[in-house]
């Protein structure tokens, strides 16, 4: 083939070329952007339901059971908001984040164990003043066994788990602004210098968050911050309210795999 039908050919591919080498260079998620990716929130675990927080610790122990049976891969949860911020390609397909909130001392007698079997990462929030003080909480040298496992990160749950709304209404404006300022960044500070860690996502105590607090947790020194909305997490949202699913011993069998064909 030569002449003009050539000319044209080449003409065509000069075109294409020069289209391919105009796209910006970095990851290309493609379809990837619109997944969704489940993040699971515990908070306390043992043999018989406690009260509404507990799940018995053979009703975890089935929820990582499925989850390795079904091909869902457990990731931590760093390597999800990497993604969400756009730092990093998109985790695997049917990856899952598992959290545990407050520091119940069943984390590391009830959990613990099980992930270490499993060998799977999990990121605990943790608040503070609690910790070798209340009867109900890990003790710091629980924690810093879990931490050494490398297994488990440890991240900030506020200093005490306050109700910011109570608060707001109790105090002025500037001793508000002082109590949060103290609960971020104590806690920050606390964990950081006891375990030798980087502390910089948050889960909001209670769900509780609003555009203030947000502003206040940034200037702390977070970048991520995490409600009890029950939904999956996705590029598209806001990565200092990123969405879990709170976890209850009724969350079980059915209803437990329905969470992955939701949205």
């Amino acid at each position: 083939m030569d002449g003009p039908d050539m000319k044209k050919i080449w003409h065509t591919c000069l075109v294409l070329l020069s289209l391919l080498l105009a796209q910006p260079v970095g990851f290309s998620f493609g379809a990837e952007s619109n997944n969704a990716y489940p993040i699971l929130v515990y908070h306390r675990f043992g043999p018989v339901v406690a009260d509404s927080m507990t799940v018995k610790t053979s009703v975890f122990a089935s929820h990582l059971e499925y989850l390795r049976t079904n091909g869902y891969t457990i990731i931590p949860l760093r390597r999800l908001t990497d993604y969400l911020a756009g730092d990093a390609p998109p985790p695997p397909a049917r990856s899952v984040v598992i959290t545990a909130d407050d520091g119940h001392k069943s984390v590391f007698t009830d959990m613990f164990p099980l992930i270490s079997r499993y060998h799977i990462p999990v990121t605990l929030f943790i608040y503070p003043s609690a910790i070798s003080k209340a009867n109900y909480a890990m003790t710091w040298q629980q924690l810093q066994k879990m931490q050494d496992s490398g297994l488990v990160d440890i991240q900030s749950h506020t200093f005490w788990h306050p109700n910011f709304k109570k608060e707001k209404m109790h105090l002025n404006a500037s001793e508000y602004e002082k109590f949060v300022h103290m609960q971020m960044s104590k806690s920050k500070d606390v964990l950081e210098r006891r375990l030798n860690i980087h502390v910089n996502m948050l889960a909001w105590p209670f769900g509780i968050y609003d555009d203030d607090l947000i502003n206040n947790a940034r200037q702390a020194g977070y970048i991520a911050g995490f409600t009890i909305e029950r939904r999956s997490a996705k590029r598209s949202d806001n990565l200092m309210a990123l969405p879990r699913y709170l976890m209850t011993d009724q969350v079980q069998g059915r209803v437990f795999k329905k969470l992955f064909s939701s949205p």
